[in-house]
C-alpha cells in the first residue's frame, strides 16, 4: 500500500477506490478491447486512472446486489476516462472503458 493512501480512505469515493484496488481484477471483453485500443495496461489502470479517479455516485448503482456498480471518472478535473465496474466481494469486474474528448 502506498503511503498516505489510508488518510484519504474516509471519503466515500476514496474508500470505494481503495477497496476496489485490493480485489482481483476481471475484465469484460469490451473492456479488454478498449484497453488494447487505448494502449492501457493494468498498471496504468490501477496507478493512474483509478488512483486519480472520482466515483460519480449519481450515475452509480451503489445499492445494486450482489455487486454494486460504479461509474468512475478520471482524473477528477479535465476528465479523460470514464469507467464502469462492479465491486464484488472478492473481485472487481471492469465493464466499460471510454476515453473522453
Amino acid at each position: 500500500n502506498k503511503k498516505g493512501a489510508s488518510c484519504s480512505g474516509y471519503l466515500p469515493s476514496s474508500r470505494v477506490i481503495t477497496e476496489t484496488l485490493s480485489k482481483e481484477f476481471t475484465y469484460s471483453e469490451e473492456f479488454k478491447t478498449q484497453m488494447q485500443v487505448l494502449k492501457i495496461d493494468e498498471n496504468f489502470l490501477k496507478d493512474s486512472i483509478l488512483q486519480k479517479g472520482e466515483i460519480d455516485f449519481d450515475k452509480s448503482k451503489a445499492q445494486q446486489q450482489p455487486c454494486p456498480q460504479y461509474l468512475l471518472i478520471s482524473p477528477e478535473k479535465n476528465t479523460k476516462y470514464e469507467i464502469t465496474f462492479e465491486k464484488c466481494k472478492n473481485k472487481a469486474q471492469f465493464l466499460t472503458l471510454k476515453k473522453l474528448k
